[in-house]
């Protein structure tokens, strides 16, 4: 019991409440604990966001693909994490990804009208809650400030900082070559280029059919951005 009381103060959206308060909302609010293996699927392209997901043992890795292209961005969200928590809200409240147990992982599920009962309840719940979603929704206009023409930083850009979390792991842009040069309507030989510009500064590795953002940290200071 000890044990998943600091696993759960240690969940993001979680933070900074009392163990005191963990163990009265545990006592009064549904909290289903699901274990799955290496390779399971938990979420598919298009399901509903209908319960609040934490990573509380394991890892998860979420992949997007985007539409026309085949181009994918595979991501490793670890414990303890949380799993798209922006798709409770608004009006697409649908999860654009696949999400699969990258190994043997156990996984917090609390029902959305729980969730908001707590959030309604309980000031640290909700400002850690309101302080994810303003980070999130911010990251459009830094990426606009901070854009200065260049396809690298715009690539990039859109990897570890739009589609990415600060929480976020094992980051990499799966592609056909083909396709991911007309989703970035540039050529193979300028793709190339800058890719090699960003493989001199430690900040990526790639090869053929994959980029892997050795440090997203790092890329981001190289692309004028703070940590978010």
């Amino acid at each position: 019991m000890t044990d998943m009381f600091e696993k759960l103060m240690g969940l993001p959206l979680f933070q900074g409440a009392s163990r005191d308060k963990l163990k009265e909302l545990v006592e009064k609010i549904p909290f289903h604990f699901l274990k799955y293996e290496a390779g399971d699927v938990l979420l598919s392209p298009g399901e509903k966001c209908t319960h609040i997901k934490f990573v509380v043992s394991g890892s998860v890795e979420m992949k997007t693909d985007f539409s026309n292209y085949r181009v994918s961005l595979l991501q490793t969200i670890n414990s303890p994490g949380v799993i798209g928590p922006e798709f409770m809200f608004g009006r697409k409240t649908i999860y654009p990804y696949t999400c699969v147990a990258k190994e043997a992982c156990g996984i917090l599920q609390i029902k959305k009208a729980d969730y908001v009962d707590i959030l309604m309840k309980d000031k640290v719940f909700l400002f850690n809650m309101l302080n994810y979603l303003s980070r999130n929704a911010q990251k459009s206009t830094l990426l606009v400030q901070n854009h200065n023409g260049g396809i690298a930083k715009d690539v990039l850009a859109l990897v570890s900082l739009m589609l990415t979390t600060a929480d976020s792991d094992d980051i990499k842009l799966n592609y056909r070559q083909k396709d991911l040069c007309a989703m970035l309507g540039i050529s193979r030989l300028s793709l190339k280029n800058h890719l090699d510009e960003l493989v001199e500064l430690g900040a990526i590795a790639y090869s053929a059919g994959n980029i892997s953002v050795l440090s997203r940290k790092l890329l981001l200071t190289h692309l004028g951005f703070k940590e978010v």
